[in-house]
């Protein structure tokens, strides 16, 4: 079966003009607020068309001279202030018809967007409001319609952080230096759901692993008995960075 875009054309596809590009960079930044186990993102309101109030993703246009990754670390500066975050390149979205913008004109300009995803502390970020009419952060669950291809965008960006939790150590990125084994295990049942590990299997799988030192810190939560404070000990990880593992 023919290919939706395949009939605006009279031509054949090797035929016609190269395709003129301009290229976005849309941050898909997510947190965890544990108090209240919710997975969240943010999301800004737009403030001109294409998709006038229409919520979105924080993102920019690429400018001369700046490489795809100072972009999008320059609009999560203009959009949140963070000490501690976990960024990486999620993928290239480019089909044809994704932005309203490519109408324009004879050709018409393609609008590619690289997407970023990252992990901020949400206790520690600090949302900016300067010369935005709205920016917040979301519960993935209750995200509405988005501007653009974002609600595409941000699923593709939450497979990736359920696949980075199980396989790599992205998790100690946002924790405090010191944190206790239940704040780990809220972290990762917030983002995965609270179905995909008892605690206990969970406490024994991570202490197993040899990555968590005990710091002989203890910490009184509630009428409980103190618990333990850990650190994720990154030199005993080294050695089994670039091997597959199974965190949980």
């Amino acid at each position: 079966m023919p290919g939706r875009n395949h009939k605006k054309f009279s031509t054949p596809l090797n035929q016609q003009p190269l395709a003129d590009f301009k290229v976005g960079v849309d941050n898909v930044i997510f947190s965890v607020d544990t108090e209240k186990n919710r997975l969240l993102v943010l999301l800004v309101m737009r403030q001109q068309e294409p998709f006038l109030n229409y919520w979105s993703l924080p993102g920019t246009l690429v400018r001369e001279g700046e490489s795809l990754e100072d972009a999008a670390y320059r609009i999560m500066a203009e959009k949140i202030r963070v000490k501690n975050l976990y960024l990486e390149q999620l993928y290239t979205f480019g089909g044809p018809e994704r932005d309203p913008r490519e109408e324009i004109g004879s050709y018409g300009v393609r609008y590619l967007s690289v997407s970023y995803f990252a992990l901020v502390r949400f206790e520690e970020a600090e949302l900016i409001a300067d010369g935005v009419t709205g920016i917040a952060w979301y519960p993935v669950k209750q995200v509405p319609k988005l501007a653009f291809d974002h609600n595409e965008i941000l699923a593709y960006g939450h497979r990736r952080l359920r696949n980075k939790l199980e396989y790599s150590p992205v998790a100690f990125e946002v924790l405090p230096e010191m944190f206790t084994l239940n704040d780990l295990y809220q972290l990762y049942t917030t983002v995965l759901g609270e179905n995909f590990a008892d605690y206990s299997n969970f406490r024994a799988r991570l202490l197993k692993l040899g990555f968590l030192s005990d710091t002989g810190i203890k910490v009184s939560r509630g009428a409980g008995r103190p618990a333990s404070l850990y650190k994720f000990d990154a030199e005993a990880f080294a050695p089994f960075k670039d091997k597959p593992l199974v965190f949980i």
